[in-house]
């Protein structure tokens, strides 16, 4: 039994990152370089609600350790770290493996415009909550790791993590 879901656990994690990571990079090169013809360097998809910009951040969220680059990097290596420690612990279930997959592709994904883009995240989805009000723009990066957080908490519902280390130790 343990095999199998070792084997699943490889099946998911690889393809899930790789395929992360390529739609991430891919995504923004591609809009950069549409919106780039466009009038504003903008384009609407829901009027008032959703469009397309040429935005550039140099922080994490909400702009924190804005134009901390190396500092940045850093936490990115150590986050990369931590998630595959916890995945080749070989603890979890399906979703957590999901989970973690996504969180290293979001997380690869800025630190690639990290290291190869000036310390500048590329981000082009902007979404106005209020009229006049914008929720600070993000890319496909940033959507794996809210969906990765996300599934996480939830597979913390449904897996006892603590009791699966101690018992994977004591064998």
């Amino acid at each position: 039994m343990r095999v199998q879901s070792t084997i699943s656990a490889y099946l998911i994690f690889p393809p899930l990152v790789l395929i992360g990571i390529i739609s991430d990079l891919w995504s923004k090169k591609a809009i950069f370089n549409w919106l780039q013809s466009q009038p504003d360097e903008t384009f609407s998809i829901i009027d008032g609600f959703l469009r397309l910009v040429r935005a550039q951040n140099a922080g994490a969220a909400f702009g924190i350790a804005y134009g901390q680059r190396y500092l940045l990097i850093a936490v990115s290596v150590i986050a990369l770290i931590i998630i595959f420690a916890v995945f080749f612990s070989k603890a979890g279930t399906k979703l957590v493996h999901i989970s973690l997959a996504l969180l290293a592709a979001g997380v690869c994904g800025n630190l690639y415009d990290r290291i190869f883009n000036g310390g500048w995240v590329r981000d082009f989805i902007d979404v106005v909550y209020w009229p006049g009000r914008h929720w600070p723009a993000f890319n496909i990066a940033d959507s794996m790791l809210c969906v990765g957080v996300g599934l996480l908490i939830i597979a913390s519902f449904f897996t006892d993590w603590s009791s699966q280390i101690r018992a994977h130790r004591q064998k």
